[in-house]
């Protein structure tokens, strides 16, 4: 977390330098008492309009921030499907599971989890692989496999919160941008309807970023918290029907074809 955070510090510091280096090198091209931008057409100042004016460096970041608003609900349709107890145990393979282990028959258990892979299917097969080890080595499997599909599950919602600390720099860059556009236009532009206009559109690109950065950053944070406190909820009621299940194996035998 601190690695992004520095991360996105030298991110927002390069792109301050970026635009201040555009801006101040458009002010020394353009002649003394003249605009530096033609005047916006009346009627405009939409946000498209805004973001075709933001000049290169003010795309790019409208392009970042439009990126990671997809990604984000991407993400989020994604956790929704996917960080549940049904996906991640399937009560038909838990029936399955239970009924073999009853009966003793450890390879059609084994022939379940191959054949309904996830993250269940995948720690009980680490623990079955170890079964002629003795109880105390697969209780060992079973707990690394259970931390291995832990941080995967979880991997799910991190990028959540990479996109809720990531976009509010964003909007931030873009917002600075149009504040050093919109003092460039005082200084090179004469007072009157050009320049009241050319001033707005800065400002409104500034506003315009930032809004759209909050906009996407605070869904994000709140669905990071949402889905990180249920795929945490699924993870303990696995380990705990992990622990029921591996039970049997203290005394199983396998049963030869």
């Amino acid at each position: 977390m601190k690695m992004m955070r520095w991360l996105a510090l030298i991110v927002f510091v390069f792109g301050m330098l970026v635009a201040v280096e555009s801006t101040f090198a458009q002010a020394k091209d353009a002649p003394a008492g003249t605009e530096v931008t033609a005047a916006p057409k009346a009627g405009g100042g939409g946000l498209f309009e805004i973001i075709t004016r933001a000049g290169p460096f003010g795309v790019l970041i409208w392009v970042l921030l439009i990126v990671c608003s997809i990604i984000s609900v991407a993400l989020i349709i994604d956790s929704f499907i996917n960080i549940k107890d049904d996906k991640i145990m399937p009560p038909s393979l838990v029936a399955e599971i239970r009924t073999s282990m009853e009966q003793g028959d450890l390879l059609k258990a084994i022939q379940f989890c191959e054949s309904n892979p996830g993250p269940l299917s995948r720690i009980l097969a680490a623990g079955f692989a170890q079964v002629e080890e003795g109880f105390e080595v697969i209780q060992d499997a079973v707990s690394v496999a259970a931390d291995m599909e832990t941080e995967k599950l979880l991997s799910r919602v991190a990028y959540l919160s990479v996109i809720s600390n990531t976009t509010p720099m964003l909007g931030l860059i873009g917002t600075v941008q149009g504040m050093i556009m919109a003092f460039l236009t005082l200084g090179t532009t004469e007072a009157g309807a050009a320049q009241q206009a050319m001033l707005a559109v800065n400002i409104s690109h500034g506003l315009w970023a930032t809004a759209v950065g909050l906009s996407t950053a605070v869904p994000a944070t709140i669905f990071f918290y949402y889905f990180k406190s249920r795929a945490m909820n699924s993870i303990l009621r696995m380990e705990a029907l992990t622990l029921d299940l591996i039970k049997a194996l203290r005394n199983v035998e396998i049963v030869q074809e």
